[in-house]
């Protein structure tokens, strides 16, 4: 199934979308969903796939990938762990700008673009870095040139904390579209860090990087960052939280009609302090894994509707980076091989449905960034799916990771559901464990009210 076609049906899937679950054909012709409906007919020419009762979902939206280009790529690039996202069904991704050269002028951004029409196998956005000395680029951003505009409001690399009280009240009144967070307090690290350097010197146990990279932490800089949205009306968008007190900051109940979103990361998701005896530095992340308490406050939220959708954060380091003392070791997980088969573990553990699920992967990233024709199974949107087995139970092995850093914090991990294939733009990307290396992604286009 990995040849090029202009039409593809798809026969006798269980199709996860808007909220129902239905039995039926999609038709594929020139890129787009021709047809929803039963007994849908092939004809001469038309490539059929049997999907034989298995599922068939929107591809995932993942809001938040660090894929390494330009600049860093001696642990990933744009084509490498766009190989991984459509292996993992994840068929369109927004990267983050702390890249080298730094996302945060405008010529910056569309060089980005660029790299990724050759080289992305998934459709693609880039976010404008924020800094404290880049007001201008911001102001003069487009309302639709990009998925958003990221603020560090935490530790970060190189310029790109924003830390300057008149920056910040800056960009939350003058951003023209999406504001996305990072949210720690780099005071309160910084005081942390010095109390446990001082008890351990370098190799600080990592068990304590929960206590270090603290709840106090997160919850001074995220309240902070609804508090500023508040007050300008920004539509706001918090990155991966961890805590069970950072609930409290966000209403629960639909997407539609909020101004201030909630991202939970997979990983948080998935692990918690008691991996930290096995896993050690491999699941070292900014911001924490918490307590086993954190995780599941942050499922509860996901459940409750605090939380709009599901992410990764995917930042791939090398193996010999992360085998480094606490201080040293990087922070960041290789993760979009295996996010939504890892999101998939929570309907199996009967904490979430097949549908509430979709709408976290799919249907809620499209409309919290008001994506153009992506994110559901609709007559003529894009043919963006994954074709699911869930009774198809694997461990997670190293010889199977495609990540270009060569590993996973998942690797000896049981995992029941597999990817079978994956559709991008009406291409099969993959399919039963091989990549289609010809397949090239869009730039994902927005359509922002003004």
């Amino acid at each position: 199934m990995t040849e090029m076609t202009d039409e593809i049906l798809i026969k006798n899937a269980r199709m996860v979308n808007d909220g129902q679950i239905l039995d039926g054909d999609l038709l594929i012709r020139n890129g787009r969903i021709e047809q929803i409906g039963q007994d849908i007919p092939a004809l001469s020419g038309t490539r059929v796939l049997q999907a034989d009762g298995r599922m068939l979902l929107p591809g995932m939206i993942d809001d938040q990938v660090h894929f390494r280009e330009p600049g860093l790529t001696d642990k990933a690039d744009i084509r490498s762990e766009s190989r991984a996202a459509v292996a993992g069904g994840i068929t369109s991704f927004m990267e983050m700008p702390n890249t080298s050269p730094q996302t945060v002028s405008l010529e910056a951004l569309e060089q980005k673009y660029t790299l990724a029409a050759d080289r992305s196998l998934a459709n693609f956005s880039f976010y404008l870095g924020a800094t404290n000395d880049n007001l201008a680029a911001i102001r003069a951003l487009g309302r639709n040139q990009t998925c958003g505009i990221k603020v560090f409001m935490g530790a970060s690399t190189g310029n790109m904390l924003v830390d300057r009280e008149e920056t910040l009240e800056a960009i939350f009144k003058d951003a023209s579209g999406l504001v996305a967070t990072h949210c720690e307090d780099t005071p309160t690290i910084l005081k942390n860090e010095a109390e446990y350097r001082e008890k351990f010197g370098e190799d600080v146990p990592m068990k304590f990087h929960p206590v270090i990279r603290s709840t106090e932490a997160c919850y001074l800089s995220s309240s902070l960052a609804v508090e500023l949205a508040r007050r300008h009306e920004t539509r706001l968008h918090v990155l991966h939280l961890t805590s069970a007190r950072e609930m409290e900051l966000f209403e629960p109940g639909p997407l539609d009609g909020k101004r201030i979103t909630a991202e939970a990361c997979i990983h948080h998701l998935f692990f918690d302090e008691r991996d930290y005896q096995f896993k050690d530095t491999f699941i070292k992340c900014n911001p924490a894994i918490k307590t086993q308490a954190d995780r599941d406050a942050i499922r509860k939220g996901l459940v409750e509707d605090r939380i709009d959708v599901i992410g990764t954060d995917h930042a791939p380091h090398t193996l010999a980076e992360k085998m480094n003392t606490y201080f040293k070791a990087p922070a960041g997980l290789p993760l979009v091989q295996w996010a939504l088969p890892m999101a998939l573990e929570l309907y199996h553990d009967r904490l979430i449905s097949l549908e509430q699920l979709v709408e976290k992967t799919s249907h809620g990233p499209a409309r919290l960034f008001n994506i153009v024709d992506r994110g559901y199974l609709r007559e003529g949107y894009w043919a963006d799916l994954v074709l699911l087995d869930l009774s198809s139970p694997y461990r997670v092995e190293r010889e199977l990771v495609l990540y270009k850093c060569g590993w996973s914090p998942l690797e000896g991990s049981r995992l029941r559901s597999r990817v079978v294939a994956t559709f991008v733009n009406g291409q099969v990307a993959y399919y039963e464990g091989r990549v289609n290396d010809r397949v090239r992604g869009q730039r994902l286009m927005f359509d922002r009210p003004i």
